[in-house]
């Protein structure tokens, strides 16, 4: 079974930037598309952006030119980086896989303080 470790999450304020990275035990070319998505105290998950292997991607309108997903197939990962964040931005942050079979992390908390 793949596993999914996220990292990179912490608390900062408004403003400011984190990179979240997901690290894969397989390779990421089979698990693709992948993405992240996030969920806020008393909400439901929602998707943040999503990636395919051929390098498409797509991004909620709510982060859209402050968020950018990637991914570094020689390191199994796939990054999520976050500029300009804003208090709404507080969640924790899943990354998903697709690929043969659905895969989630365990999560890592992003917190945003005005």
């Amino acid at each position: 079974q793949v596993q999914l470790v996220e990292s990179g999450g912490g608390s900062v304020q408004a403003g400011g930037s984190l990179r979240l990275s997901c690290a894969a035990s397989g390779s990421i070319s089979v698990l693709t598309p992948m993405g992240w998505y996030r969920q806020a105290p008393g909400k439901q998950r929602e998707l943040v952006a999503r990636i395919w292997s051929g390098g498409s991607t797509i991004i909620a309108d709510s982060v859209k030119g402050r968020f950018t997903i990637s991914t570094d197939n020689a390191k199994n990962t796939m990054y999520l980086q976050m500029n300009s964040l804003k208090p709404e931005d507080t969640a924790v942050y899943y990354c998903v896989a697709f690929g043969v079979e659905i895969n989630w992390g365990q999560g890592t908390q992003v917190t945003v303080s005005s």
